[in-house]
């Protein structure tokens, strides 16, 4: 067989790989959207209450029989359930999010106006949560045994800390205690602070207990002990092999981890009065606002799915052995 059929076959091959990886990615992402769409419809429907009333401003609205039968024929609740339902999922595959009930405006331009302040503030936690788990994990690494019981008692600790508490007790001590920054979320950098490293410091707890224990591994590792016997300084066997090693765990939670930060919206957006999905979304449930809640919880997932793929890429980048997997 010549060289250029053996190249040619690889590429083939190379190329068979990645379009399979490709479809099983969109697939999978579809079987998400279907799958969160349905949870939502039926979810939402098993709250007591009648969502004609959410229509016409909620219970306290006292809108007459007539108007809440005509709101039910207007937006076609007044149908068989499956009727409700696949005619949603036609209209959510068309790209047809609806119209808000409580806000009485399209859905989609809503969530146009909720993304951005939402997606910066998870991908400012997400890149604290990095930085703080890469930092402790390093340090932890070269202290010791000492060091490592600390960083693993100080990672434990802070993984487990609810948001509600942590924001309680940033707000108390670097507002109210030493006015250092604002109580609540503005539009000045210092404002997106104890936001931030609220949802921040439980997610680098979690994050620095796996790579911490990567590192050290890899740091004792063969092809570390080989760097050394080569001369390697160990800055450079730390830098150049083993913080790349500790990534990889990290790199592959970081799907899961984005679409925590999401969850965790919900509760740190509440508290520092900061507009976004989270806030947004828990507001639409207690209004029975379906539409909303189905263009958040949809939004979401497509989010998390797109953050799964390119965590998937980068995990394959910085190990090469999975490249033909």
């Amino acid at each position: 067989m010549s060289l250029h059929t053996h190249a040619g076959g690889r590429s083939t091959r190379i190329a068979g790989t990645a379009a399979r990886w490709v479809l099983g990615k969109i697939g999978g992402g579809l079987f998400v959207l279907w799958a969160v769409a349905t949870a939502i419809f039926f979810g939402i429907r098993m709250i007591p209450g009648d969502p004609a009333e959410a229509i016409m401003g909620g219970p306290g609205s006292q809108a007459s029989a007539e108007a809440l039968a005509q709101a039910r024929a207007d937006y076609g609740l007044d149908q068989p359930l499956y009727v409700q339902y696949f005619g949603q999922l036609w209209r959510l595959a068309t790209g047809d999010l609806g119209t808000s009930y409580s806000l009485k405006s399209p859905v989609a331009e809503v969530l146009g106006e909720l993304v951005p302040p939402t997606l910066v503030l998870a991908v400012l936690a997400l890149g604290v949560a990095w930085a703080l788990a890469l930092v402790v994990a390093v340090l932890s690494t070269r202290s010791g045994a000492l060091g490592s019981a600390l960083a693993s008692g100080l990672e434990i600790v802070s993984a487990a800390v609810p948001h509600f508490w942590l924001a309680s007790v940033l707000i108390m001590l670097f507002a109210t205690a030493l006015g250092w920054l604002p109580p609540v979320s503005t539009n000045s950098p210092a404002g997106l602070v104890l936001p931030v490293f609220t949802l921040a410091l439980p997610l680098a707890g979690f994050l620095g207990q796996v790579m911490r224990d990567t590192l050290d591994a890899a740091h004792r590792s063969p092809f570390a002990l080989s760097a050394r016997a080569r001369g390697e300084s160990e800055t450079g066997v730390l830098l150049r092999h083993s913080i790349r090693h500790a990534a990889l765990p990290g790199i592959a939670l970081s799907g899961w981890a984005f679409g925590s930060l999401l969850s965790g919206a919900v509760v740190v957006e509440s508290i520092f009065a900061r507009p976004g999905l989270g806030r947004s979304l828990l507001s639409a449930v207690t209004a029975r606002d379906i539409p909303m809640v189905t263009g958040v919880a949809l939004l979401s997932a497509a989010a998390y799915v797109v953050i799964m793929a390119f965590s998937d890429i980068a995990e394959r980048l910085a190990d090469p052995r999975m490249a033909g997997s």
